[in-house]
C-alpha cells in the first residue's frame, strides 16, 4: 500500500507540473518587437508576412517575418505592470533572442522636438520611491534606511533604487538598466529619411524629425504632464524622455539576460509646452516614426 501511495503521489505531482508548465509555442529564434500603441502595432502587422497568431492569457502574440527577419509582435499594455507581465510571457512562451520596444514618449530634454525618435542608452523607474512623512509644513523625514545622498528629492518623494534577484541566488540594487551596446551602435547609424513630418490630415511638425541615440530614459506608472516635475526629472536624471512602460521591460530583459533596446518618439513635451498637451495632435506621427525606426533596425540586423 505504501508503494502504491508513493506512486500515486508521484503521478499527481507529475500531472500538476504538466498542467502548470508553460509550453513553448514557437521554437524559432525571433526578435520580439513590442509596441506600446495600438495603431503602431497595426502598422507593423500590416508590413509583416507569414503571420501566425497566438493567445496567452488574452494577450495576442503574432509570429511573422518583418523586413526579412523573424519577429514576434505584441503589445506591452499600458503602464509598468502590464509591460513587465507581457514581456515575461513572451520570454516564457517563445524563443526570444532580443527585445526591441517601440512607442511614443514625452520629451524632457529641451533639445528634443516633437517627432524626434529618442534611443536612450539606459532606462530607470523614476516612480520607485519613498513618500516621506511630513514632520513640519514643507519638511519631510525619510525613514532611516533611505539614502538621502542618492538623488535629490521632490518634496515628499524620495527616489530609490530597485532590488532584484541575480542568477547566482544573490541580489543587486540598481536604478539604471542599460540597453544592448551592439543594438545601440546600430541605432546610431540609422538614417532619418524614413521619419514622417506630417500626418494624413496634413498636420506637420515645426522641423524635420531626427533620430537621437544616447542619454537617459525614464518610466513610471504616471502620465507626465507637469512642468515642475519635468524640470526635476531633467535636472536630477539628465533625462531625455519619459514614458510609462520601457524601464519595466528593460528590467525584465536584464533579469533574463536578453539584449534590449527601445525607440521612443516624442508625441508631446510632458508638460513643458506653453499650451495644452500635444499628444492627441502628434501621437500618430510619433508612433509611425518609432515604428519606422524599428523597421530600420531590423534591416540592419545580420540575417
Amino acid at each position: 500500500m505504501k508503494a502504491f501511495n508513493v506512486q500515486l503521489v508521484g503521478a499527481m505531482l507529475a500531472l500538476s507540473a504538466a498542467v502548470h508548465a508553460a509550453p513553448v509555442l514557437d521554437a524559432a529564434p525571433r526578435t520580439a518587437v513590442v509596441s506600446a500603441f495600438g495603431p503602431e502595432e497595426t502598422l507593423l502587422l500590416n508590413q509583416a508576412v507569414d503571420k501566425r497568431e497566438y493567445r496567452v492569457n488574452g494577450v495576442r502574440f503574432t509570429t511573422a517575418q518583418l523586413e526579412g527577419r523573424p519577429v514576434l509582435l505584441f503589445m506591452s499594455g499600458v503602464s509598468m505592470s502590464n509591460a513587465a507581465m507581457n514581456a515575461q510571457l513572451a520570454l516564457d512562451r517563445f524563443n526570444v533572442s532580443r527585445i526591441v520596444f517601440s512607442g511614443i514618449a514625452g520629451g524632457v530634454d529641451d533639445r528634443l522636438r516633437i517627432g524626434d525618435v529618442a534611443v536612450p542608452r539606459r532606462w530607470g523607474n523614476y516612480a520607485e520611491a519613498i513618500y516621506a512623512r511630513e514632520t513640519a509644513p514643507g519638511r519631510y523625514a525619510p525613514p532611516p534606511y533611505a539614502d538621502p545622498a542618492a538623488r535629490a528629492h521632490y518634496g515628499m518623494i524620495h527616489p530609490r533604487d530597485v532590488k532584484l534577484a541575480t542568477a547566482d541566488g544573490g541580489s543587486e540594487t540598481r536604478f539604471w538598466f542599460e540597453v544592448d551596446p551592439e543594438l545601440l551602435r546600430l541605432a546610431k547609424n540609422l538614417p532619418a529619411d524614413t521619419l514622417r513630418g506630417c500626418d494624413a490630415a496634413q498636420r506637420c511638425l515645426s522641423a524635420p524629425p531626427r533620430i537621437v541615440a544616447g542619454g537617459n530614459g525614464l518610466s513610471g506608472p504616471i502620465f507626465m504632464d507637469n512642468a515642475g516635475y519635468r524640470d526635476y526629472l531633467a535636472k536630477t536624471y539628465q533625462a531625455q524622455v519619459v514614458d510609462m512602460e520601457t524601464a519595466a521591460v528593460a528590467q525584465v530583459a536584464h533579469a533574463n539576460r536578453v539584449p534590449f533596446i527601445a525607440f521612443r518618439s516624442l508625441s508631446d513635451l510632458a508638460g513643458g509646452s506653453e499650451h495644452a498637451n500635444e499628444m492627441d495632435t502628434f501621437m500618430q506621427i510619433a508612433a509611425d516614426n518609432a515604428a519606422n525606426t524599428v523597421r530600420g533596425l531590423l534591416r540592419a540586423l545580420k540575417p
